[in-house]
């Protein structure tokens, strides 16, 4: 199996526009493509952001390759992203102004069977 953490710092003021924005849009395109969602959660920080992150599980790397390559490739789903960060400023500005930094890592379990 292969594991990825997708990790955001977002201003907290963001984060229901967010939420919105991965359930509406994200997640139907990833399960549409056949990624599996462990969970998504989140924790406010102390300076008005908040860390939210996704954990996911693939069969393989090479899995993962080929669902985000289908992901990315779907042109119904980029354009409603692309509308999506318009109606933020653009993506530019949505990510200078309101998503501060951005993870996405493959991890790998320390529990041996």
């Amino acid at each position: 199996m292969f594991y990825r953490r997708k990790f955001y710092i977002v201003k907290s003021g963001f984060v229901d526009a967010f939420n919105e924005h991965f359930n509406k849009t994200n997640l139907p395109n990833q399960l549409k493509h056949d990624a599996r969602l462990v969970g998504r959660w989140m924790k406010p920080n102390d300076d008005d952001t908040t860390e939210i992150f996704a954990m996911w599980e693939y069969n393989s790397y090479e899995d993962y390759e080929r669902i985000e390559a289908s992901v990315r490739s779907d042109e119904p789903h980029k354009h409603r992203i692309r509308e999506w960060y318009e109606k933020f400023g653009g993506r530019e500005h949505v990510y200078t102004e309101y998503i501060l930094e951005v993870r996405n890592e493959g991890i790998q379990s320390t529990v041996v069977q």
